[in-house]
């Protein structure tokens, strides 16, 4: 821990909203990325030599490359959201580098996003939205057999990984008339299946022939990589849609492309992508594909609410105690 004499110095990878930044240069002797230019491996590898803490973002690989050049100092890493597979665990711990997240403050940014990509993909919503904006296109007038997409009301939900945001897209999805149904790691509590009148599967197999349209919520893990592999994709309807607004490694991209380009399924909603920031070039060029560059946890309010989740941590750190969100492996 830093001596109780000195601001700890912590280097933010990122550019934060204004009100983050200044609390954290009002607490502590805060480095910050005013440009916001991502840093390089190279560049992470100087930052950890120096800092008492790192604030990294999703988007920041921490690998063991990088920890393995940390200074003795070094003993938080205050990761700027909520999933953490951007950071060794292993080599961290090794090192006694706590890692510390921000759980929870996502939840229904994320969860408001994955509904209205839910809503956009049936009801081809940006179809229609690019065909009025089009300056190749001029609309005649309304149809009884044009645009026609599908109603959700009444389909079949599958979600994966009912944690903290895959509960609270189920309580949305059932607001619109979905039917709930999910496989997650354990069944979840009694109550909370009787209030979202939710079906659990055990078998994510039995599951995905099922129904209409899948979320994918769950984190990726090395037991989650690929987990609605080729062979998984195969066993959806050729009706069913995917929506996917947690991690795109989650998903065989490749397999996901060529099922939609040859109409083995219906649509896809994707937030995240396997190979960020490059994305699949098939999947953009597809009219079955609504596109969104991992924007669904992107509200003034949920990053100021990071923000104040890695403040408490780093300060909690500081002051000689255990930080509120530090994470375990065993978490993820």
């Amino acid at each position: 821990m830093p001596s109780s004499q000195r601001k700890p110095v912590v280097i933010v990878t990122r550019k934060l909203p204004d009100a983050v930044e200044t609390r954290m240069c009002e607490l502590f002797d805060t480095r910050l990325n005013v440009q916001d230019k991502p840093m390089s491996q190279a560049d992470l590898a100087e930052a950890v030599k120096i800092a008492d803490v790192l604030v990294p973002t999703v988007t920041d690989r921490i690998d063991r490359s990088v920890l393995t050049q940390a200074g003795a100092q070094l003993r938080l890493i205050a990761n700027f959201g909520t999933g953490v597979d951007n950071v060794d665990l292993d080599t961290a711990r090794n090192r006694g580098i706590l890692v510390t997240n921000t759980p929870g403050v996502l939840t229904e940014d994320t969860a408001d996003m994955t509904m209205a990509l839910i809503l956009a993909v049936p009801r081809r919503l940006y179809e229609g939205a690019a065909y009025l904006k089009s300056p190749d296109t001029k609309w005649t007038g309304w149809s009884p057999t044009w645009m026609l997409g599908h109603r959700i009301y009444g389909k079949r939900l599958g979600i994966i990984g009912m944690g903290r945001i895959g509960q609270a897209v189920a309580r949305r999805a059932k607001a619109f008339g979905l039917q709930i149904h999910y496989h997650n790691r354990r069944r979840v509590a009694a109550e909370v299946e009787q209030e979202l009148e939710a079906t659990y599967w055990e078998s994510l197999d039995q599951m995905l022939t099922r129904v209409d349209i899948v979320s994918v919520n769950c984190p990726h893990t090395p037991a989650t990589y690929h987990l609605l592999s080729a062979r998984r994709l195969k066993l959806l309807k050729p009706s069913a849609y995917i929506v996917n607004t947690a991690r795109g490694e989650v998903i065989d991209e490749n397999e996901l492309a060529r099922l939609l380009e040859s109409g083995a399924i219906s649509g896809a909603g994707l937030d995240v992508f396997e190979h960020e920031p490059a994305v699949n070039p098939r999947l953009l060029n597809s009219d079955r594909v609504v596109a969104l560059p991992h924007m669904s946890s992107a509200t003034l309010e949920g990053r100021i609410d990071m923000g104040e989740k890695v403040i408490i941590n780093i300060k909690a750190f500081a002051d000689g105690h255990a930080p509120p969100d530090r994470v375990h492996p065993a978490m993820f």
